[in-house]
Formats: structure tokens, C-alpha cells, sequence
């Protein structure tokens, strides 16, 4: 499994790949990028299974960034899962309308994690 991890914080970045490599999945490998135009960038060479996005992010936030890669079709394999500390109703309803698979919020354990992942993208 490819993924990638959109989010502003290396320290966030950092816990959501320890949290994956814990997870029991197959990892081929795993990309960071700092925000949804980072992303954008790195989508140009890069094919993701996952793409795991924050939601606040200076320079393109995370609902932005999927409104842009669905309507685009920029990576059209992939599957979109927002994690993040915003939970309201509004927000998951826009990113889902956009084309995310859902949410996983934070604070989250391995456990959550995987449970999420399993329920949202039927693949894994």
C-alpha cells in the first residue's frame, strides 16, 4: 500500500506514520506533504492508495485539496480519509460531498485507526 499524509505538522505526520506501521497493513512506502498544494505537487509523480489529509492547512486546506483532486481526477485511485481534530457535521458532510471517504478524528489509537481505515475503504 501507498500512502500519503497531508498535514502542516511534522509532529502530527510523524504520529500518523507510526500509528500506520502499526497497523498490521502492508506499507510500500509512504509520502508527506505539508499542505494540499505540497500534495498537488507531489500527486504529479506519485500514485497513492491512501491519502490520509488534515483539514486546517495554510496555503490550501484539506477540504480544498479534495474538492481539487476529484473534480480534477488528479488521483482518481486513491482513497481520501480526512483526519483531523474537526469533527462537526458541516465539515465531514463537505469533504464527503467532495469525495472523501470520511473521517478518522484525533486524538485516535492504532485500534481506532485500522477500524476506521477498514470501514471507509473496503479494499483494505
Amino acid at each position: 500500500m501507498k500512502i500519503m499524509i497531508v498535514d502542516d505538522s511534522s509532529v502530527m505526520r510523524k504520529i500518523v506514520t507510526r500509528t500506520i506501521r502499526q497497523t498490521g497493513f502492508e506499507i510500500e512506502e509512504i509520502v508527506e506533504a505539508s499542505d494540499g498544494l505540497d500534495a498537488l505537487e507531489k500527486l504529479k509523480s506519485y500514485t497513492s492508495d491512501l491519502i490520509l489529509c488534515d483539514v486546517n492547512m495554510p496555503n490550501m486546506n484539506g477540504l480544498e485539496f479534495v474538492e481539487k483532486v476529484n473534480s480534477e481526477q488528479i488521483a482518481p485511485e486513491s482513497d481520501i480519509i480526512m483526519v483531523t481534530t474537526e469533527g462537526g457535521i458541516d465539515i465531514v458532510n463537505k469533504a464527503v460531498e467532495n469525495g472523501a471517504k470520511g473521517f478518522i478524528i484525533k486524538p485516535f489509537t492504532p485500534e481506532d485507526f485500522v477500524a476506521k481505515v477498514k470501514h471507509l475503504c473496503k479494499r483494505w
